[in-house]
């Protein structure tokens, strides 16, 4: 009984994605293969960029970073999402949901940081090409790549250790699919003004800022476009830039809206469409935007898959007939 009781004072109830819907079952399934593609296209571009020579650069590296972090936050929320959902357990305990936070929190902050990274190594390599090779070196990506997660790591574990610190005294059923600071905070009875403030604050530092410099530092590439001759570099360029423009727009504009918008923790239901977008969308279509925009992905993919099966069999063929 004493075990019973401890476990209802201390675990949480994840309600799930809009429990009046009466077609839940279908967006399940929708999730589910969003899932399995976004596993499949991140794992893909992970290796590809890992295994092709020619894609061993500061940009696909970086890349491959971004596609595992995707990859690592679809993972965190989906397999829970459905698990709870086909099993009819929605409990999850108090160290999970803060591990859930820790984690969701680590890999947004983490993305958003190497998104702006990322704007500062097309600038250099447009602007300043001469350098690149001296700017952005080998270790100077690694560098990127630890700021983005050590950032990350930091800010969430303040946020979360914070968060999870508050008393819980209303029923403890999150309205969300996932545990997340500003749902968790609905269920505290203490006043927790100060606390949001200290969020905005804090969104303001690892949202607007990266936005406003990766706005910059696209000012300042878009005017070196247009006073190049070749249009064949011009149009390079372009591509290049409006891949990582619409994956910038995927990922900030939903983050904006949840962290700063006035009230946003008044609105379960939008935000949960936000995070939905965000946590669960955005990780499937960034691997597509810069494999289907991106000529050095197709080909590389084409020799390492398309290819090398088929002349596998000519092969084949070829020796038995000799």
């Amino acid at each position: 009984m004493e075990r019973n009781n401890k476990t209802i004072s201390t675990d949480f109830i994840l309600l799930g994605l809009w429990p009046e819907f009466s077609h839940l079952v279908i967006l399940i399934y929708l999730i589910l293969l969003v899932y399995c593609v976004a596993v499949m296209s991140n794992v893909v571009l992970i290796l590809l960029i890992w295994l092709d020579l020619q894609l061993h650069s500061p940009m696909y590296f970086l890349l491959s970073h971004l596609s595992l972090i995707d990859l690592a936050l679809i993972s965190s929320s989906v397999p829970k999402m459905v698990t709870n959902f086909f099993s009819g357990e929605r409990i999850i305990s108090q160290v999970g949901c803060g591990t859930q936070i820790f984690f969701s929190l680590t890999l947004g902050i983490a993305e958003c940081l190497l998104l702006t990274l990322m704007s500062y190594d097309r600038y250099i390599a447009i602007c300043n090409p001469l350098c690149y090779s001296i700017i952005i070196s080998d270790v100077t990506c690694k560098k990127m790549v630890i700021v983005s997660w050590t950032g990350g790591a930091i800010t969430s574990l303040v946020h979360t250790a914070y968060a999870m610190h508050f008393p819980i005294c209303h029923p403890r059923e999150i309205l969300h699919f996932l545990c997340e600071v500003m749902a968790l905070l609905k269920l505290t009875c203490e006043d927790i003004s100060a606390y949001v403030k200290s969020v905005v604050v804090s969104s303001f530092l690892v949202v607007l800022i990266p936005l406003s410099l990766i706005l910059a530092s696209y000012t300042l590439i878009f005017l070196a476009v247009l006073r190049m001759n070749s249009s064949e570099g011009r149009n390079k360029a372009l591509a290049t830039c409006s891949s990582h423009l619409c994956v910038v727009s995927l990922y900030f504009g939903p983050a904006i809206l949840v962290y700063m918008r006035p009230g946003s923790s008044k609105t379960p239901k939008l935000n949960q469409c936000l995070f939905m977008f965000n946590a669960i969308l955005t990780p499937m279509l960034n691997p597509l935007i810069y494999s289907l925009r991106n000529k050095d992905v197709i080909e590389a993919l084409k020799s390492r898959v398309i290819n090398r099966f088929p002349l596998r069999k000519m092969k084949r063929h070829l020796h038995c007939y000799t």
